[in-house]
C-alpha cells in the first residue's frame, strides 16, 4: 500500500518541547514549520532545533514521515532552512505561496546542489507545493506536474483568502480552490491536502468539514492540534459495512478468475476492474486504519 497520508501536524520550528515530543501523536507525517510559526528573532535557533530533530532514529523507526515548511526562497532564511535540513535528512521540503511550476523547479535545482554536496542520494529529498494564492489555484496543474520528486500539492486558506478579498464561512468560498487542487493532484497521480481547521474547541465543525473533504477525494489534511489526529483517522477509516462489501467484492472476483469467467457479478451487480481495484484498497486501508467507530 502506498504512504498514507491522512493527517500532516503542525509542530512549530522554535518550540524545543513539542519538537522533542511530536512522535508520540503519532500523525502519518510531522510538519515541522520554520515560517509563519516562528518570529523572525527566533528564525536561526529554530532552523537549528529542526536539524537536530530530524536526525532523532525516532521518526525512522516509527514510520512518521518528516515535512520542513521552509521560508520562500526569496527571504532571507529560505536556502539556510533548505541546506540545514536536506542536510539533516528530512524526508519532504514544503514550499510555501508556491505560484508557479518555476518556483518548484528552482527548489529542486537547489535541493539537488545540497544532495550532491552533503552526499545524500540524488532524489532522495522529496517536495510539496503549497497553494496559498489565486494565481497558485489557476496553475495547480502545471505545478503538480512540474517535479517528481513532488509528492503532494495543500491549500493552503489563510493567505488564499485574503488574496480573493473574502473569508472563511461555510466552505463556499474555498469550494473552487479545493476542486482545483484536486483535479491538479489527480492529473499528476500524486496526493492532495484540505486546509488546516483553525477551531480545534470545535470537535464537531472539525468533523463535518473533514468528512466533506474526504468525500470530494482528499487524502488527508494538515492539522494544527494533535487532538484532531484521531478524529481524522477514523473519518478515513472504511465503515464497517464497507468493509465487509470490499471483502465480498474481491471473493466473487477470485472466485470469477478460477472459473476463467469474462463477466463477474454479486448480487447481481456487475463487477468491474475500478470496482475491484477499490475493494481492494478498503481491505488494505483497513489493516492500517480499522474500522471506522460510529461513536
Amino acid at each position: 500500500m502506498k504512504k498514507l497520508r491522512r493527517s500532516m501536524l503542525f509542530i512549530p520550528g522554535a518550540n524545543a518541547a513539542m519538537l522533542s515530543t511530536s512522535f508520540v501523536y503519532k500523525p502519518d507525517s510531522i510538519m515541522f514549520d520554520l515560517e509563519d510559526a516562528v518570529s523572525i528573532k527566533e528564525k536561526d535557533s529554530a532552523r537549528l532545533l529542526v536539524a537536530q530533530t530530524l536526525q532523532l532514529p525516532i521518526y525512522k523507526e516509527s514510520g512518521i514521515e518528516t515535512v520542513v515548511r521552509i521560508n520562500a526562497l526569496n527571504t532571507p532564511y529560505g536556502l539556510d532552512d533548505l541546506e540545514a535540513v536536506v542536510r539533516a535528512g528530512v524526508d519532504v521540503v514544503r514550499l510555501p505561496m508556491t505560484n508557479s511550476a518555476e518556483d518548484i523547479h528552482e527548489l529542486e535545482a537547489h535541493v539537488e546542489r545540497i544532495e550532491k554536496a552533503c552526499g545524500r542520494p540524488v532524489g532522495s529529498t522529496r517536495l510539496m507545493a503549497a497553494i496559498e494564492s489565486a494565481l497558485g489555484v489557476v496553475n495547480a496543474v502545471s505545478i503538480a506536474q512540474s517535479s517528481p520528486r513532488l509528492i503532494g500539492i495543500a491549500l493552503a486558506a489563510f493567505d488564499y483568502l485574503v488574496d480573493m478579498q473574502t473569508e472563511r464561512g461555510d466552505g463556499t468560498e474555498l469550494f473552487y480552490a479545493r476542486c482545483a487542487v484536486l483535479h491538479a493532484a489527480r492529473v499528476a497521480k500524486i496526493d492532495a491536502f484540505d486546509v488546516v481547521y483553525g477551531n480545534v474547541n470545535d470537535d464537531e465543525g472539525f468533523i463535518k468539514e473533514a468528512t466533506f473533504a474526504k468525500k470530494l477525494g482528499f487524502n488527508g489534511k494538515s492539522l494544527i492540534n494533535p487532538r484532531q489526529i484521531d478524529l481524522l483517522h477514523n473519518i478515513y477509516a472504511p465503515t464497517a459495512k464497507e468493509l465487509d462489501y470490499a471483502k465480498k467484492v474481491v471473493a466473487a472476483a477470485e472466485e470469477g478468475e478460477k472459473a476463467g469467467l469474462g463477466v463477474i457479478s454479486l448480487n447481481g451487480k456487475m463487477i468491474d476492474a475500478p470496482i475491484i481495484t477499490r475493494a481492494q484498497s478498503i481491505i488494505e486501508l483497513a489493516k492500517y486504519s480499522g474500522v471506522r467507530r460510529e461513536d
